[in-house]
């Protein structure tokens, strides 16, 4: 072996040696900073939190310990905002007893976001003070589009509250959001359907023998409602008392039932329809009644596939939309 190479063997040795004690001493750094962050102690200082001596510690208002807020921003498919911005933070307390009354703009529900910490939150808490809100009114339901008299009523509103905290208005032109409104409500309009079937009893029957075979059947109460709930605990259908929901019917009789399948606010499901009326089938069945559809027919077995496939097509059109059925802002929207 010539010496240029037993030079370049060592050579290499000697850059293999420099890198080892390089990375070891850069390892030795980085734990010394840990340390000063995370001291040793007897315990993992990331499980600490779960030993029994540490007990329970309730979070609170302002310490290290507070929950991270629910940031919910505005939603810009189907809501209008304008933005309230006061010339002095205003406690949580005052503002909340401003605000308490705003819920809707005409048949429009209205959202309260208050900024915090670069974002927004619909969590007002009382020990915060804010600098602005935003006034979120959603731009079409079942009611119809956001007219332009629920659109002033909450720039009223708006004002109202500006005027009260020395504050500033900042909003859309009204024609663009009037127009934004109707293009809403054509395209929901186009999305929106419910089928009905109705359990005819053949005279009065009393409430509660009827209850009874109902829960039997496997309704359950959701609200004020009766429903056929999925996997997931949301209504597939739900049933109606001569055309009213179980909690406000006071009849002490009831002629018909009805089977309500809302498809917006519904489950997904491919077998959504023939699910509805097998149920309708086994209630006809338990009171002695006839299930018939919105045009007063019998209905008839053989129909069911065809109807799953056309409700089926208007799940995916919701979704391909941006309104997944039985989502939080489908549910808003088509109400």
């Amino acid at each position: 072996m010539s010496d240029l190479q037993i030079g370049l063997i060592s050579l290499g040795v000697i850059l293999i040696l420099v890198l080892v004690c390089f990375n070891w001493w850069q390892d030795r750094r980085v734990r010394q900073r840990m340390q000063e962050h995370f001291p040793e102690a007897d315990e993992d200082p990331l499980m600490g939190g779960l030993a029994p001596a540490m007990g329970r510690r309730e979070p609170g208002i302002g310490s290290a310990d507070a929950p991270v807020e629910d940031m919910t921003e505005a939603d810009p498919v189907c809501e209008a905002v304008i933005d309230v911005v006061f010339s002095h933070p205003v406690s949580g307390a005052e503002l909340q007893q401003a605000v308490r009354s705003i819920q809707k703009a005409g048949e429009k529900p209205v959202r309260v976001l208050v900024e915090h910490e670069g974002g927004h939150t619909l969590r007002l808490r009382e020990g915060n003070a804010y600098l602005s809100v935003q006034l979120a009114v959603l731009l079409a339901n079942r009611s119809g589009a956001l007219t332009d008299i629920e659109w002033s009523h909450l720039w009223t509103i708006a004002q109202d509250l500006a005027e009260r905290f020395e504050g500033s208005v900042e909003g859309p032109d009204q024609a663009q959001v009037l127009q934004r409104a109707q293009a809403l409500d054509e395209l929901c309009a186009s999305l929106d359907a419910q089928v009905g079937l109705a359990l005819r009893l053949g005279g009065a029957r009393s409430i509660n023998e009827v209850l009874q075979a109902v829960k039997d059947a496997g309704f359950v109460s959701y609200g004020n409602q009766l429903a056929w709930m999925s996997e997931a605990g949301v209504p597939r259908f739900t049933l109606l008392f001569d055309g009213v929901p179980a909690g406000d019917f006071q009849s002490a009789g009831v002629d018909r039932l009805d089977l309500l399948l809302d498809v917006p606010r519904s489950q997904a499901d491919e077998q959504a329809f023939s699910r509805m009326a097998s149920v309708g089938r086994d209630l006809a069945s338990r009171l002695g009644g006839t299930l018939v559809d919105d045009q007063g027919q019998p209905v008839l077995e053989n129909a069911d596939h065809a109807i799953d496939e056309k409700l089926h097509d208007l799940y995916k059109n919701l979704e391909q939309a941006g309104f997944p059925a039985a989502e939080t802002r489908t549910t808003r929207l088509f109400s």
